[in-house]
């Protein structure tokens, strides 16, 4: 069974979405976006929790657009050329619902 791209996990009020490809740096490819996509629809359709947190899995948050897809259909991002559809990244087009607070944890090293 292959390793699922997102996780979620929820503690309360809180929704916490991991993109879940430590091995990519979590870069999201298609099935990525399209499952954070649907992890942020659950969200906003759950009224038990008012908080989502996204973060990535492996200590890092997001390399960005897996460059890696790009020469396969099936995985590369979807990018409509009227910038209309669904975001390259998952919910980045999604308007945003009048209920949703996201907080993005994003790993920093910081040297002193």
């Amino acid at each position: 069974m292959p390793t699922p791209p997102i996780l979620v996990e929820t503690d309360g009020p809180v929704r916490t979405i991991i993109i879940n490809r430590p091995d990519k740096r979590n870069a999201v490819d298609r099935p990525t976006a399209d499952a954070l996509r649907d992890a942020f629809q659950a969200f906003e359709e759950d009224d038990s929790v008012s908080v989502a947190v996204l973060t990535g899995a492996g200590g890092n948050f997001c390399a960005g657009a897996d460059l890696a897809a790009l020469g396969d259909p099936q995985r590369r991002n979807e990018v409509e050329p009227e910038g209309t559809g669904p975001g390259p990244m998952g919910p980045s087009r999604c308007e945003a619902p009048h209920r949703l607070d996201i907080y993005i944890y994003i790993y920093v090293l910081i040297t002193i």
